[in-house]
């Protein structure tokens, strides 16, 4: 049986059985296979887990849902990543009249459609390339692409970062993405009360060196952020807004019981109780 030895901190690794194959190759840009594990059918780049059927509804609706509670309207979304499409399917069940979805990748974004049985169909993707509904597809470089729509005057209610967690590698061209100044650009593409949303890192203590990069700039370029670290994840999330809005999560759950969403994986509870920063993480502002 195949096995993927995924890096998971300094000095530590896991072992994903990998029963059947069924995608594996090499894009530009990375490592992808596609194969059935003990949590279904799993996406895997460059060795590392990117989503599995069992447990992506719970990451995709830690990333949007918290976000789309919390922009102001949702009308226009703008995706930077998200190979398999979920959460623009999110966008769209929550009000979305527009998705830009850019990936670099096209080689990925396609074999997820054809393979993985979340996100796209082979139908919805080609429809979303050829931009014939609501959803369109840019294969481009995500820094590219915000410079293009700063110079059209684009305005977005919520844009999504969905990339592979940032690492160390120098060589690694989604790390620009996470940066300050990448951070900014999305900013000022928000329409008014508009949100930008992060896969932010690992909140656990030995490998939460991303993630307090993340907060720290997140909060140098917003005026409010909402914290959300899944109860049933590894992973934490941010959403920024540019304005300073009194209470955040409250806001959000203001929303959900408004019935603005009608989340899969959590409720008032799960916002509430997943709004609390770590220690580490509220020691690091003093």
């Amino acid at each position: 049986m195949p096995e993927i030895t995924e890096p998971v901190g300094a000095g530590l690794t896991r072992v994903w059985q990998v029963g059947e194959v069924l995608f594996a190759g090499r894009t530009d840009f990375q490592d992808v296979l596609i194969g059935r594990t003990a949590q279904g059918v799993s996406l895997f780049c460059d060795n590392e887990r990117q989503s599995t059927e069992a447990s992506q509804l719970v990451y995709h609706e830690a990333l949007m849902v918290p976000a789309l509670l919390l922009a102001e309207r949702v009308r226009r979304v703008l995706v930077i990543g998200s190979s398999e499409g979920v959460v623009c399917e999110l966008a769209l069940a929550a009000g979305a009249e527009l998705v830009d979805h850019v990936d670099i990748d096209a080689k990925t974004v396609r074999a997820c459609a054809e393979h993985l049985p979340y996100g796209y169909t082979p139908d919805e993707l080609e429809r979303a390339e050829r931009g014939d509904g609501p959803v369109r597809v840019h294969y481009r470089d995500g820094w590219e692409f915000l410079a293009g729509a700063h110079e059209r005057g684009e305005r977005y209610d919520v844009v999504v970062i969905d990339l592979p967690d940032e690492n160390a590698d120098p060589a690694a061209q989604h790390n620009r993405l996470y940066g300050t100044d990448f951070l900014t650009r999305c900013a000022g593409l928000l329409a008014e009360g508009g949100v930008v949303t992060s896969q932010a890192g690992c909140p656990t203590l030995w490998r939460n060196e991303t993630l307090l990069a993340s907060w720290r700039r997140f909060h140098e370029v917003f005026g409010s952020v909402l914290y959300h670290g899944s109860a049933e994840h590894e992973w934490a999330f941010l959403a920024g807004r540019a304005d300073r809005v009194g209470d955040p999560v409250g806001r959000a759950i203001g929303n959900l019981r408004a019935g603005r969403l009608t989340p899969s994986t959590m409720d008032e509870e799960v916002l509430r109780g997943c709004a609390v920063p770590p220690y580490s993480l509220r020691r690091a502002d003093r």
